[in-house]
């Protein structure tokens, strides 16, 4: 958009035309304007507050790790003794009659297992809770910073409009006077209509973002007026190195390395099936014949012949291997992950500054001096046109800058994990 030769002449020109009329206002992009009146202000900490406590994803994974405390419970359950009894003849002079007790002794490590495998369920549980809420904190963080982002949008946009009427009514005047052609009048209306098409769009923008904040807690809006969270304040690069080792040791690394775990305790349960449980049986029997009771003592194991369990054992096994496969798979893609994340971040940034610092106040420079030249005929108002659209063009892209930035920053916060929600490994 500073490609063209007379833009430059009107930067060039700018200190000369700008001092016929009195000082250069000073250059100062617009800031989020704080709420009137006594209403509260929704602050990015109850933001925060409330997507814990009404984000439905955060609460179901919170009645999960409640369910896998009853199945850890369940887990270290022994089996049921078992009472039989048993009649020999009908006839009471001859019947014998016997009652005992069997109790199934399990053997080869059965019910450490099954303890072992849930206490990995229900640790990748609880870190799943706490992965769900630190990627929901990266959310909202993302979400509201946007909200307040397409506000400002919406207040640029608000400004183009009210230059666009002030550019129109001041060619009116100057069409009236027979100074410019009629096709600029034209132009000017042209321009004006645009402008509040933009701005139409831009109010539609708001209420997109507020919705989108506030359905992270199961609402259709904030409710509130959003606080100044110093929108204008790029968030940190962070060191690479260090990025890097959270990253490797992030909620959804760990996961994949709970999982190995939980797998290989589920192979063990299925090894320890090919030990045979032990049945000791106790009772007495009746034999009314002889007129004398006689205890009875016994025990059964079953013969692992034709089922030694070996089929789902090998199975077991392969997917531990399969686990494995899947961690490294994971930690692979979440590296590439932060590291496009990092580089988006690092080119928003440097975007952002050089807009905030050259470009933004270069295109507003060019822009005061064609009006300015405009008003003393030096200038058409095509041209006036030309560097206002550029002015507003680079403000802009200066608020998308800094969206990309916060953005590329929640997905390295999501990657990461916050340590101080991320529980740590139990390993």
């Amino acid at each position: 958009m500073y490609r063209h030769s007379h833009l430059l002449a009107l930067a060039l020109l700018a200190p000369s035309l700008v001092l016929a009329q009195g000082p250069t206002p000073p250059i100062a992009l617009p800031i989020s304007a704080p709420a009137t009146g006594q209403a509260e202000l929704l602050t990015l900490s109850s933001a925060l507050a409330l997507a814990d406590a009404g984000n439905r994803a955060l609460a179901a994974a919170q009645k999960e790790i409640e369910a896998l405390d009853a199945s850890l419970e369940q887990a270290g359950a022994r089996p049921n003794p078992e009472f039989s009894a048993l009649m020999e003849d009908t006839r009471k002079s001859s019947r014998t009659t016997t009652y005992q007790v069997n109790q199934p002794i399990e053997l080869g490590g059965k019910r450490s297992a099954r303890i072992e495998a849930a206490e990995r369920t229900r640790d990748m549980a609880v870190l799943d809770h706490a992965s769900q809420r630190s990627a929901l904190h990266a959310r909202v963080r993302a979400a509201f910073h946007e909200a307040v982002l397409a506000m400002e949008r919406q207040r640029l946009a608000r400004d183009l409009v009210t230059l666009a009427q002030t550019a129109a009514d001041m060619t009116a005047r100057r069409v009236q006077a027979g100074k410019v052609s009629p096709v600029e009048q034209t132009r000017a209306q042209l321009a004006l209509s645009n402008a509040r098409l933009e701005a139409g769009q831009a109010d539609s923008d708001v209420t997109l973002a507020r919705r989108q904040l506030a359905s992270l807690w199961g609402a259709t809006d904030p409710g509130a007026p959003l606080a100044d969270i110093g929108v204008e304040t790029l968030p940190e690069l962070p060191d690479i190195g260090t990025l890097t080792t959270r990253v490797a040791n992030g909620p959804v690394v760990q996961m994949a390395r709970l999982e190995v775990e939980r797998r290989r305790a589920l192979a063990r349960i299925e090894s320890s099936k090919r030990v045979p449980d032990l049945t000791v049986s106790l009772g007495n029997k009746r034999d009314e014949e002889a007129a004398r009771n006689m205890w009875v003592v016994g025990f059964s194991v079953p013969i692992p012949v034709f089922d030694s369990n070996r089929g789902n054992e090998l199975e077991a096994l392969k997917r531990v291997d399969k686990a494995r496969d899947e961690q490294a798979m994971v930690e692979l893609q979440l590296q590439n992950d932060a590291a496009q994340a990092y580089e988006r971040l690092r080119n928003a940034r440097q975007e952002a500054q050089a807009l905030r610092e050259d470009i933004v106040p270069g295109a507003q420079s060019a822009y005061l001096a064609a009006r300015t030249g405009f008003t003393l005929g030096k200038f058409a108002f095509l041209d006036v046109l030309d560097a206002q659209r550029s002015y507003f063009q680079a403000r802009a892209q200066y608020w998308k800058a800094l969206s990309g930035a916060f953005q590329a920053s929640a997905e390295l916060d999501r990657l990461a994990g916050d340590a101080a929600l991320t529980p740590p490994n139990p390993q």
